[in-house]
């Protein structure tokens, strides 16, 4: 039977089969199902110092009554929120203390769950198998170090003993992969089965049996048919005869997928809550086999066993004792008895659990108070657990928040066409989307139709300097944008500075970051030797310092080529960088060397990148600047594509505007600022005086706020002189005022028909490359999307450009479970009129608050309502997964 164990059933079962077959202490390893042993095991086997009981309360005093209040209040609200359907029985002392049954055994009949409903254990199935080959090993009917082949033939490892089956010593491969690659699909895996398919495939070991400690289901079916060979009876006789029968288990049996097919009716099934229907989720092909799985019980049985164990009712204590002996591996080493223990408020507790298909059961033995706590569940959701164990232990407990989002026009983010829906959240995900209806005491938002979207993602932001003094993030918030990626243009923060700030000062978004190349190239050479190549002893230190970010959880590399920072840096260097985030499954963003007169190289460069390293790249704030260069948008887009038949992952990101914002000096490509020819070169092709404006000028304020032309003007100098000048009296400025902002200048050098077929292309997102002062993009590049050109201009359907916002963007940066609106994912959304939305920002007026943003929710908080913040801070740092 397919299972998955959490660490803490691990850590107990190994602490009981260190007594019970002299096994050491060590974690297993994954693998793609897990089956976990599991032998429940009592304080009179082990003798460990006590630990410290739960706060006021004395040994062995069963759980106060106001406990179990509070734990049937948990179980009615979870169970009213579909998050429980199952059964939780509390013992002390072998009596019950508490019993609680909420929901339905199965989907066929819905009949009422009871404490004596069976429920398929799933690997806690397995303690009962070991018990029952100890006492075959009392009874002589075998031995512990006795070749497994000897009672099977067919088994085809002749190295392989019943302790190494028994202690997960083995080596054997898991039986899943092999079971999946040769049966066909309705081929039940069956214990004969199995053995078949050792026999004729006879997979390699992992390793040589006793040589280490892994995990292995294979073992312990191997281990089921041991036992029935030995007994020359059917494993349901067997566990019967032995087991149900002498402890009067009126519940339990064993169980097996097809074998006894229409056979016990009373058996608890499983099922799933899928977008608020309940489907089954219950056994399958593989479930045909025993020995890890298939063993059934109620609560009431289960309590029983524990308290059989703990007297020993079963197993002699001579058996025991043998089981105080460490295993010793082939390389001479030992692994000493010992006991990890989970403590709950200073108790000691230890648990066991088991998972298959719809199942989650957990038996916890809380032995500084004598208690027994049982928790089996059939609908798929093991929420319920840890919440009932905090309950008992007197922890606080944090219950989980739903909200139902109704009368919603829903666009997904996957490009699909919008649909009428409900959202349902649970604390920070999304959990269900569908026809849904409202919970007994759900908080509900009625949509009034408008859209809801996948908050939206700005793939190169430069937002984050203005979160110190806004928190809120208004400029973000109010245009849709729930998650800002920043590190762009080359220049990034210290990853452990930016956790660090969020967590003493939270923010409304989200934020990612690349690792910048200007301030890995700054660290190394500082900020004075930037203007050349970097030295090999130099790109190998800043290859440590990048792969150091890359695995604090940097996407990849950034880089600004066109900027002087690193302008001067070699195709190699950028190369070599490039490999080490690709090295680390990172990614590569560029502001490329040049976006006019050496547009050409640049993309080659990149694509040269993408080529090498076989990682994705992709163009920030793709466009054309240079007026003779416009309307070649798609030439160039073709180029891209040839590109990508190559098997290159190039993509890009664009904003609506056709000015940008930037320095003075990157107007002068060839870096020679005092060259009359390259500054009449700059007003005639690479911007327009007339249009641009001057968005800070610290050398002389009265300048911002006005175009060059009107600078020149003032100055009586013809735009080429006057931006040479400002550009001097700027470099002066700075050298006496090193902490001042210095100047930008938002340039008009784009065509809006090159915008538009880049805005297109299907391989763009959207970036606003906004920051709060200056451009309108700050606070206005998504609206404006939405209103101008989807609305106004159609050149795209509205979904495409929600696509392009979201879903598409989490793809281009590698970000998982973002980005689109569908169970698991982050519960990150805009809610937004379509009809109105619209951007307000402009030249003048750069921080106008958007129009038809409605609501905006971050992590499941409410963060944005009526354009205005709630005060609420939810916005976590998201690690490159």
């Amino acid at each position: 039977m397919l299972a998955v164990k959490t660490k803490n059933a691990i850590i107990f079962t190994m602490a009981i089969k260190r007594f019970i077959f002299n096994i050491p202490f060590c974690l297993p390893m994954k693998s793609r199902f897990f089956f976990l042993f599991l032998l429940a095991v009592t304080c009179s086997l082990s003798a460990p110092a006590a630990p410290a009981r739960p706060r006021n309360q004395p040994a062995g005093q069963p759980v106060p009554d106001a406990r179990l209040r509070r734990l049937d209040s948990v179980l009615a609200y979870l169970h009213q929120r579909g998050l429980f359907n199952g059964v939780v029985m509390l013992g002390n002392n072998g009596n019950v203390r508490y019993q609680k049954a909420l929901g339905i055994a199965n989907l066929t009949s819905h009949s009422p769950l009871t404490v004596h409903s069976p429920f398929n254990l799933a690997s806690v199935s397995t303690q009962f198998m070991a018990v029952l080959t100890i006492r075959l090993q009392e009874q002589g009917k075998l031995r512990y170090d006795q070749p497994v082949q000897e009672l099977l033939p067919a088994f085809p490892y002749p190295d392989i003993t019943i302790r190494h089956l028994l202690t997960h010593t083995s080596g054997l491969p898991d039986y899943l992969d092999l079971a999946e690659k040769v049966n066909g699909p309705l081929d039940t895996l069956t214990n004969e089965s199995l053995l078949t398919l050792l026999h004729t495939h006879k997979p390699a070991l992992q390793f040589f049996p006793g040589a280490k400690f892994q995990y292995c289901n294979t073992g312990y079916a191997i281990l089921g048919s041991v036992i029935t060979a030995v007994t020359g009876q059917p494993i349901d006789a067997v566990f019967r005869q032995q087991i149900a029968v002498p402890l009067r288990l009126t519940d339990s049996f064993v169980f097996q997928y097809q074998a006894q097919s229409g056979k016990r009716p009373e058996r608890v099934t499983g099922f799933r809550r899928d977008n608020g229907q309940l489907t089954a989720n219950d056994l399958s092909r593989f479930d045909g086999n025993y020995g890890s799985g298939n063993v059934y019980a109620s609560a009431a049985d289960l309590l029983i066993w524990t308290q059989a164990l703990v007297t020993n009712k079963l197993v002699s204590k001579a058996a025991m004792q043998e089981a105080f002996r460490p295993i010793r591996l082939t390389d001479g080493t030992t692994y000493p008895y010992g006991v990890d223990w989970k403590s709950g408020n200073g108790g000691l507790t230890l648990s066991c659990t088991g998972t298959r298909a719809g199942f989650y059961n957990e038996i916890n033995l809380f032995f500084n108070d004598r208690q027994t706590l049982i928790i089996l569940t059939n609908g798929t959701n093991d929420l319920a657990a840890q919440l009932v164990r905090e309950t008992i232990e007197g922890k606080p407990v944090r219950l989980p928040q739903t909200q139902l989002l109704t009368n919603l026009r829903l666009i997904d983010g996957t490009g699909t066409p919008a649909r009428s829906s409900s959202v349902r959240l649970l604390n920070e995900r999304v959990w269900e989307v569908g026809s849904l209806t409202p919970f007994p005491g759900e908080p509900v938002t009625d949509g009034k139709g408008l859209v809801l979207a996948p908050g939206f993602i700005d793939s190169h932001s430069h937002h984050y300097a203005s979160l110190d003094k806004t928190p809120e993030a208004i400029a973000m918030l109010s245009q849709g944008i729930t998650t800002i990626i920043i590190g762009q243009d080359g220049s990034s923060y210290a990853i452990d500075t930016l956790t660090t700030r969020m967590q003493h000062h939270p923010v409304a978004v989200n934020i990612a970051t690349y690792t910048g190349h200007s301030s890995l190239r700054t660290s190394v050479m500082g900020a004075r030797g930037l203007y050349r190549t970097a030295k090999p002893d130099e790109v190998v230190r800043m290859k440590a310092l990048l792969r150091q970010d890359m695995q604090r959880g940097s996407l990849g590399l950034a880089t600004g080529l066109e900027y002087e920072s690193a302008f001067f840096s070699s195709r190699d260097e950028v190369l070599q960088l490039a490999q080490v985030a690709a090295d680390s499954g990172g990614r590569y963003m560029s502001h490329i060397r040049s976006e006019d007169i050496t547009f050409a190289d640049a993309i080659d460069e990149i694509i040269a990148i993408g080529r090498q390293t076989r990682m994705p790249v992709q163009i920030s704030h793709i466009k054309l600047a240079q007026r003779n260069q416009w309307g070649q948008a798609a030439a160039w887009l073709a180029r891209l594509e040839q590109a990508r038949a190559e098997g290159i992952n190039i993509t890009a990101d664009c904003y609506p505007y056709d000015f940008w914002l930037s320095t003075l000096r990157v107007l002068f490509p060839k870096r020679d600022y005092t060259n009359p020819e390259s500054a009449d070169f700059a007003v005639n092709q690479l911007f327009d005086p007339e249009q641009s404006v001057l968005a800070r000028y610290s050398a002389n304020p009265a300048y911002a706020g006005k175009t060059l032309s009107a600078i020149a003007g003032m100055r009586q100098e013809k735009p080429a002189r006057a931006l040479m000048g400002l550009i001097a009296e700027a470099a002066a400025h700075a050298e006496k005022h090193p902490d001042e902002t210095g100047e930008s200048i938002m340039g008009k050098s784009m065509d809006e028909s090159d915008i538009v077929r880049f805005l297109q292309w299907p391989q763009t997102n959207i970036c606003s490359d906004g920051s709060v002062g200056g451009h309108p993009r700050a606070f206005g590049t998504f609206t404006r999307v939405l209103g101008r050109y989807v609305r106004g201009q159609q050149i795209m359907p509205l979904e495409t450009a929600i696509y392009k916002m979201t879903g598409l963007t989490a793809q281009h940066l590698g970000l998982r479970n973002r980005g689109l609106i569908a169970p698991g994912y982050a519960a990150d959304l805009v809610l937004f009129n379509p009809d109105t939305v619209m951007d307000q920002a402009k030249s003048g007026d750069s921080q106008a608050v958007s129009i038809g943003i409605e609501a905006v929710w971050v992590a499941g908080q409410l963060v944005l309502t009526g354009q205005k913040p709630t005060g609420n801070f939810p916005g976590v740092f998201i690690r490159r997964n």
